[in-house]
């Protein structure tokens, strides 16, 4: 009998602290869904009170998707990313805003008849429904009118500088919409290019005409940057050897004109001494 009741006191001291783990448990179950469902009451009632009523048949609720749970949506989380900062793009005027659009066309401008002919026709041959093409050949001609030498002037470099200019602003006034079109973004660095060379020479050879065509074009001439290499030392030696090469080559044509004037001053000498010979 001590058998037994020493057996059942040690099942008693081992199941007791089971039993109280399980009404543990089966207790925080309970509070667990009590506290759910007061969450979800508050939660729908917070979405309700959120969609506004504007009209009679449609509500405006939050922007965004809806994500549902259950038996209610909860709208999403509104996140706060970090942007970056707007740069201010540079508009460029345009060169042709300054032509009036009552302006006569560069075609009709030296008729007498276009002047004193009816609005509506005299509306067709001006600028307000012109092209794009036709407006810029009259900026043009106006540049060329500033700079050239005299009225049959077409050929001139002071003309060229006038006709690229308008060609490099009309690119740049291109590109400013469509700046991913490399085609003409090409041919205004060419165009660029070749005023550049046209300036420089200019310079060099007429530099009142270069001051004018500068100041009429609104031109800012930039000197071209100085000459800049890494300075390595292949480039070193290769340009020693080639100043080595020059100081031999300069020095064999010293020798030859050396010669030269020897052998036409002994050829002179010898002319002397046979003229001499012969008057005696």
């Amino acid at each position: 009998m001590s058998y037994f009741f020493a057996l059942s006191e040690s099942l008693c001291f081992i199941l007791l602290p089971v039993l109280g783990i399980m009404l543990a448990n089966i207790s925080l179950r309970g509070i667990l869904k009590s506290s759910a469902g007061v969450l979800r009451e508050s939660c729908v009632a917070v979405c309700s009170a959120v969609s506004v009523k504007s009209g009679p048949s449609r509500t405006v609720s939050l922007p965004g998707p809806k994500v549902s749970q259950g038996n209610f949506a909860v709208p999403p989380p509104v996140r706060h990313y970090a942007r970056a900062a707007k740069t201010k793009k540079i508009v460029l005027d345009s060169q042709l805003s300054d032509l009036p659009p009552t302006m006569l066309k560069i075609d009709y401008a030296a008729v007498p008849l276009a002047q004193t002919t009816d609005d509506l026709i005299k509306r067709l041959l001006s600028l307000e429904l012109a092209s794009h093409k036709e407006k810029l050949q009259l900026k043009t001609e106006q540049l060329i009118a500033k700079v050239q030498r005299d009225e049959s002037d077409r050929n001139s470099p002071e003309v060229w500088i006038a006709i690229l200019t308008a060609r490099i602003r009309n690119y740049q006034e291109h590109l400013q919409k469509h700046h991913k079109d490399k085609a003409n973004k090409r041919r205004m660095l060419m165009a660029i290019d070749r005023r550049k060379k046209l300036l420089k020479s200019l310079r060099l050879v007429r530099y009142d005409a270069f001051e004018k065509v500068c100041e009429q074009l609104g031109i800012t001439y930039t000197f071209p940057p100085e000459y800049y290499r890494r300075a390595t030392h292949r480039w070193l030696a290769k340009k020693e050897l080639c100043k080595k090469v020059y100081r031999a080559v300069q020095k064999l044509k010293a020798e030859q004109r050396l010669k030269m004037k020897r052998a036409l001053s002994s050829t002179a000498t010898d002319g002397v001494k046979t003229t001499a010979a012969e008057m005696q």
